[in-house]
């Protein structure tokens, strides 16, 4: 990632999460009789750097948003969803975005999934990589410290991508 990026010192990044947290979620969405009534989880981005999701049972019900259209991703057996976290979009200055995404039930099986969420070390400030902040690409995000973005993210109550708007210095990558 930081070679696509262009970053001369990969520790830029990398240092960030070498004592970072990681955590899991089992996740299990029942079988619902009218699955056009509910959603499974709200739309939302992650708070992570990365989130590897494994589709256990292989069965669908994970969107993305996509072009202002809510699009399935079809589990494909034995692989990982691997999605780029809010994190990850303010330390790259917005090279790299998060994807908004949810769960839709499903009215005949249960979905079953596990997220392993992967983040940069608490205490640390959050903002973009210097390297990646020029004259011609100026920073898109304010620095915080984590705990203020992740005070801040669960305050927003998991609303589609709206907490990043309150980081954002320029509205340039909104879509």
């Amino acid at each position: 990632m930081t070679k696509a990026l262009k970053i001369q010192e990969p520790s830029e990044l990398l240092d960030f999460f070498e004592e970072g947290d990681q955590s899991i979620r089992f996740n299990y969405y029942p079988p619902c009789p009218q699955p056009d009534q509910v959603i499974g989880l709200n739309p939302h981005s992650d708070a992570s750097g990365l989130t590897i999701l494994l589709q256990v049972n292989e069965m669908q019900g994970l969107q993305i948003k996509k072009d202002g259209l809510w699009v399935p991703i079809n589990p494909l057996p034995n692989a990982f969803v691997v999605n780029i976290g809010d994190l990850l979009e303010i330390m790259t200055n917005g090279i790299y975005r998060s994807i908004e995404h949810r769960a839709t039930t499903n009215s005949e099986k249960e979905r079953i999934s596990v997220a392993a969420f992967h983040n940069i070390q608490m205490g640390r400030d959050l903002g973009p990589a210097p390297s990646l902040v020029t004259p011609e690409s100026p920073a898109l995000y304010k620095t915080i410290t984590l705990e203020e973005y992740v005070e801040g993210y669960l305050a927003s109550k998991i609303k589609g991508k709206s907490y990043l708007d309150v980081v954002r210095l320029k509205n340039e990558i909104d879509e």
